[in-house]
């Protein structure tokens, strides 16, 4: 692929990825996320051919305009977007596949001083919220989504959620199995009104997710007569 072709396809994919975004001129001159993926091409380029001091003083100057670290020995594939993007850290080893989305605050970093891979590894369409950290030579399967705030420190899943401190999976087949069972109680979680409150595999907290399920639990065992689940659903959420 030419140098020319990649830095259209840079500026093409902050239109996919950002609807504020309104002409070209605009994402050439102000978008920082665009300025950093820019300048760290140059540096990982002169980084592969041996000018590892050029390299680092290149990133150093990206790193000063944008206030987006990368490390030029790190690996970005194509469409890569970082929005906003300040605070952004990316270390030496990290590889971040074709189509991720990194927002503010992200860490891709390290755990350990040894040489060899010691930072996470991005396989295609991740998308990174805002303050997450990813820590450690650690996968995130395709397709991942890592909560803002997230601390990940163990490898996550193909199409998987990950938040909270430390990360932990959304179980999706679960949570259908949950609603299933619900929809098995028939009139009674009508009456209870727990449809209203069924938890998608969208929610970004597991430990809601437990009180939840402790609430449906609750609602067709034996239980006092001003036991109000559809209140604690609502107090809950």
């Amino acid at each position: 692929m030419s140098l020319l072709s990649q830095f259209k396809e840079d500026i093409a994919v902050v239109f996919d990825r950002d609807p504020a975004a309104r002409s070209t001129f605009e994402v050439i001159t102000l978008y920082p996320g665009f300025h950093a993926i820019v300048v760290h091409r140059l540096a990982h380029w002169l980084w592969r051919a041996g000018f590892k001091w050029l390299a680092r003083f290149t990133s150093h100057s990206g790193r000063w305009l944008t206030g987006i670290e990368i490390h030029p020995g790190a690996t970005i594939g194509r469409r890569v977007f970082i929005d906003h993007g300040m605070g952004v850290v990316v270390g030496e080893t990290a590889e971040i596949g074709d189509d991720c989305t990194l927002y503010h605050g992200v860490t891709l970093g390290g755990t350990s001083w040894d040489k060899g891979k010691r930072h996470p590894t991005l396989k295609p369409g991740v998308v990174v919220g805002a303050g997450a950290k990813i820590l450690g030579p650690i996968n995130i399967g395709a397709n991942a989504r890592i909560g803002s705030n997230a601390v990940v420190v163990k490898d996550v899943p193909d199409n998987a959620t990950a938040v909270g401190i430390p990360a932990r999976i959304l179980d999706s087949v679960a949570e259908k199995q949950r609603q299933q069972k619900m929809a098995n109680l028939g009139q009674q979680a009508e009456k209870l009104g727990f449809s209203a409150y069924a938890i998608s595999a969208d929610m970004n907290d597991p430990v809601v997710k437990a009180i939840h399920g402790l609430i449906d639990h609750s609602a067709h065992e034996d239980k006092p007569d001003d036991f109000d689940a559809s209140y604690l659903n609502k107090i809950v959420d």
